[in-house]
């Protein structure tokens, strides 16, 4: 049997070799009805595109590089989650990079992750969407790139976040409304900016319903279940003890939750957690964790469909939009007695 090229999809379905490769990358510029005959053309001949020669042709690699360094699994399964569902939306393959390295390492490991994979673009999640050495280096060599929540948005560059000020601020009022003045507050790792930005919203509730900050009911994590076991264990030994808990990420609230039941304290009647991202653990223990939920997929998704847009079509002005962070209360929260 003939091998079916792109050159006899064009033939059969009466459009140009161009407009083929436009339907085949999901760009724009095709209408609905020549796109739908194409793709139906496509599913007719059995045509399967020759990655190799489709970069080739075009001088791309069809291939987006995706760097984290993130202690939580569940994040990053779900940073994939919205990636690979972007990429494989326009027939692009996903490579993930993780990394530990920072300064001068970092650049020279990114130089040759570059070299080696030709990436045609790469998302940076935190805590590397924020770092801007890395950031000046991509430009330096013309590499496209995307963050995903990111703190900078006056950067000329394609940017996807969420609110996490406005979510850390809505998770302490809920607390606030519930009767509780003493809330404990368990930062996050201190390279990512989400830590700062929900450090801000908690302490935004407090001034604005009139409680006054107190440095000793805020402990330092990194987002890891055992930076939360550690936290709480000093949180929980306040005399006077905290009614409330507010951890930056919901492994560490579920680490505080464990620690209390262990001491025989029960949740919510004697004390309060809540958590941020609104993780798998969040609806998996019991009682459900009172959380923040983060459009991690919707995040990464966007920012990929974007960068792959701008890689076929340059744009002038960056695509840069925050999505909404929502209040998901559970039974991890309650009025206090």
């Amino acid at each position: 049997m003939k091998k079916v090229t792109i050159n006899s999809v064009a033939s059969y379905a009466g459009v140009s070799k161009k407009t083929v490769s436009r339907v085949l990358n999901n760009e724009p510029n095709v209408s609905d009805a020549t796109r739908e005959k194409v793709l139906k053309v496509f599913k007719e001949l059995d045509y399967t595109p020759n990655p190799i020669a489709r970069g080739l042709a075009q001088n791309r690699s069809f291939i987006i590089g995706c760097l984290y360094d993130n202690p939580s699994k569940s994040y990053i399964t779900r940073v994939q989650t919205g990636a690979l569902a972007a990429c494989h939306e326009h027939n692009y393959n996903l490579l993930i990079h993780p990394c530990e390295l920072r300064g001068e390492e970092l650049i020279s490991n990114i130089e040759q992750l570059l070299q080696t994979s030709r990436l045609d673009g790469i998302v940076l999640t935190p805590p590397f969407s924020d770092f801007a050495e890395l950031v000046t280096f991509l430009k330096s060599k013309k590499i496209p790139y995307a963050r995903v929540a990111s703190a900078v948005l006056e950067d000329d560059s394609i940017s996807v976040r969420s609110n996490d000020e406005q979510g850390a601020f809505e998770i302490t009022e809920h607390l606030i409304k519930l009767g509780h003045k003493e809330i404990a507050f368990i930062k996050g790792h201190p390279d990512h900016s989400a830590t700062e930005q929900r450090f801000k919203g908690y302490r935004r509730a407090l001034a604005t319903n009139g409680i006054e900050f107190n440095e000793r009911l805020v402990e330092e994590g990194n987002f890891s279940y055992h930076s939360g076991v550690d936290s709480a264990r000093t949180i929980l030994d306040l005399s006077p003890r905290p009614t409330a808990v507010f951890a930056s990420n919901d492994y560490m609230a579920a680490a505080v939750l464990k620690l209390a039941t262990q001491m025989q304290l029960k949740v919510p009647d004697d004390i309060s957690i809540a958590g941020f991202d609104n993780a798998p653990i969040a609806r998996h223990i019991w009682p459900g964790l009172t959380t923040i939920a983060q459009p991690v997929e919707e995040m990464t998704h966007q920012a990929v469909t974007q960068l792959i847009s701008h890689i076929s079509e340059p744009q002038e002005s960056p695509y840069q939009v925050t999505l909404e962070a929502k209040l998901i209360t559970r039974e991890s929260t309650a009025a206090i007695k």
